[in-house]
């Protein structure tokens, strides 16, 4: 039985593979692993446990095993319950042959489902590819090949999409995708219910890859990023720890949870890591969100800035009882200080800023800090062994105070995106720092202020847009020669997304709504959907003949100021 591991030996890498006590066969494919004497000193300071997330959940049910686990709509769910339900859903992926080292790509709403999906995986030593709900043909199929998943998990209809006929789409495309399982009405596929075979013992090493969340993504299609039990577990841990999660806390995931902020950052492996409850929703609203707030007695929740700021305006008129509420999470993007004065006036003392990345590094103000770091910085590194730089193009430290790129790593921040060699040659230093692509500057006390992005992605009210995949889906409407893909300043969004379109001769250049719909159809999720199109009659370029990018940026500020494209410089410079 083979299956992926973590600490063995990277992509490309001759060393051979180890054997287990158990005597499986441990192969690295694609990731990277920390060296030997990093993962030491992360094991002797206590940070990686030896824990894996099943084991976790058992030691969960076996603790607690009638207190409430997970809460959706009407549906209550004990610890006791949730372990049963993944060990279900285990023997029924069992019996369709579904094992140790085998992808499976999981796209469910914030439902109980996602859950006992997710740790039925675990106790199988299968891996989830955590896709979000919004994701489309285009980034499901493609995350159905790099991973080449065997599986493929969704709901039958949700927010008025059909995930089935999307899954039919993947099973054309995606060669090595077997199995398509639904909740609730299969139509032509296969139910997650249904009977099942007994789990074989599986591997049961914590340095195996657990998981492998979704990137962002600066350039194309998304990337995957292997997270191990060690360092994820460490990273749930750790941050319900920062955070005073206990078992009186009940925690509104109003976020996907299959992003990394509600699922991890403590999110809701978080509360169920301390012995709390999660509330699962997906009417982040506030009519909707504080009724069920006041219902449960929620104590924290987590918050993208464009929903936090929404939220306070609502506490004007809302009569709800939000008294419980101790925690209020911001993270995704930059809130900026006078929002988060709005958001502070709104709910009092609760709010945290969080600034942190899939791929591992996490910052959080403290929820005693002093009230200017909380709306002035989006928070200090999680872990003591988590190693900050901040650097200059050169990659030389700069001073103390001043802006410059972030450099990271540690016992939770990966060391490679998985089987992306060319990528990672790029992404990583020499010595393993992360360049996460962020502008910051490092206060006395160590707290950050992001300050911008070097990277070319627009951060679309937490949703991380690339451009490059936009411009190259963009590039296949017959009525386009070129186009570049900028950001926006936007007082709710944070950015907005602007396209700039060069038709082909004799062409008319398409809309925003003629774009919109072709972009569908291509299967681009809806957030990636350009806010405004543009038309010039060619790109501005830089001295060297590349797409001029600052100028553009420019120019859609203007643009948004109430400009005129034609008359703001589409002439080749």
């Amino acid at each position: 039985m083979v299956f992926i591991s973590y600490n063995t030996f990277g992509a490309g890498n001759k060393s051979p593979a180890r054997t287990s006590q158990k005597g499986w066969i441990h192969v690295l494919d694609g990731c990277t692993p920390w060296p030997d004497e990093l993962a030491a000193r992360y094991r002797a300071s206590g940070h990686w446990r030896g824990e894996t997330f099943d084991r976790l959940l058992r030691a969960w049910a076996r603790a607690h095993p009638h207190r409430t686990a997970l809460v959706h709509r009407e549906r209550r769910l004990s610890y006791a319950g949730l372990e049963a339900a993944a060990d279900r859903v285990a023997r029924r992926l069992a019996g369709l042959g579904i094992a140790a080292g085998d992808r499976v790509v999981l796209q469910l709403p914030n439902i109980p489902e996602f859950f006992a999906v997710f740790f039925a995986l675990q106790r199988l030593g299968a891996v989830p590819v955590l896709a979000l709900p919004l994701h489309r043909r285009s980034e499901i199929v493609h995350l159905c090949r790099l991973s080449e998943a065997v599986a493929y998990v969704v709901p039958d209809v949700h927010q008025g999409f059909d995930h089935r006929e999307l899954a039919a789409e993947a099973l054309k495309e995606a060669p090595g995708l077997r199995h398509v399982l639904v909740v609730g009405d299969p139509g032509p596929h296969t139910p997650l219910d249904g009977p099942g075979t007994d789990v074989p013992a599986g591997p049961d090493d914590p340095s195996d890859v657990a998981l492998l969340l979704v990137s962002g993504g600066t350039t194309g299609l998304p990337k995957l990023i292997p997270r191990t039990h060690d360092d994820y577990a460490y990273n749930v841990r750790a941050s319900a720890e920062t955070c005073r999660f206990g078992p009186d806390t009940v925690y509104l995931a109003a976020l996907p949870v299959a992003h990394n902020f509600a699922l991890g950052c403590p999110g809701v492996l978080g509360a169920l890591h301390a012995g709390g409850t999660a509330v699962l929703t997906d009417e982040p609203d506030p009519d909707a969100a504080f009724a069920l707030m006041e219902r449960e007695r929620v104590t924290a929740t987590a918050l993208v800035p464009p929903t936090a700021r929404i939220w306070a305006a609502a506490t004007e008129w809302a009569e709800a009882d939000l008294t419980a509420l101790r925690l209020l999470q911001v993270g995704g993007a930059r809130l900026l200080p006078e929002h988060a004065q709005q958001v502070r006036d709104a709910f009092g003392p609760v709010l945290q800023q969080v600034f942190g990345m899939a791929e591992g590094l996490l910052n959080y103000t403290e929820p005693d800090a002093p009230q200017d770091v909380v709306l002035h910085t989006q928070g200090r590194p999680l872990s003591l062994d988590d190693e900050i730089r901040v650097v200059d193009e050169h990659d030389r430290d700069v001073p103390p105070g001043t802006t410059g790129r972030l450099l990271t790593r540690g016992p939770y921040t990966l060391r490679g995106y998985y089987r992306a060699d060319e990528h990672n040659a790029t992404a990583f230093t020499a010595d393993g720092y992360y360049r996460t692509g962020d502008l910051v500057r490092r206060t006395p006390t160590g707290h950050l202020v992001v300050e911008g992005r070097v990277k070319e992605q627009i951060n679309r009210g937490g949703d991380k847009v690339a451009a490059a995949e936009v411009e190259e889906q963009l590039a296949h409407h017959p009525a386009v020669l070129d186009t570049a893909v900028v950001p926006v300043p936007d007082d709710l969004l944070g950015e907005r997304t602007c396209a700039f379109v060069v038709p082909r001769p004799g062409a008319t250049a398409p809309g925003r709504n003629e774009a919109a719909a072709f972009l569908r159809e291509r299967g681009l999720a809806p957030y990636k959907v350009p806010d405004r199109i543009e038309t010039l009659d060619a790109l501005p370029v830089t001295a060297v003949g590349k797409t001029d990018k600052k100028a553009l940026t420019e120019l859609a500020r203007k643009l948004a100021a109430g400009g005129s494209a034609r008359k703001e410089g589409n002439p080749r410079s």
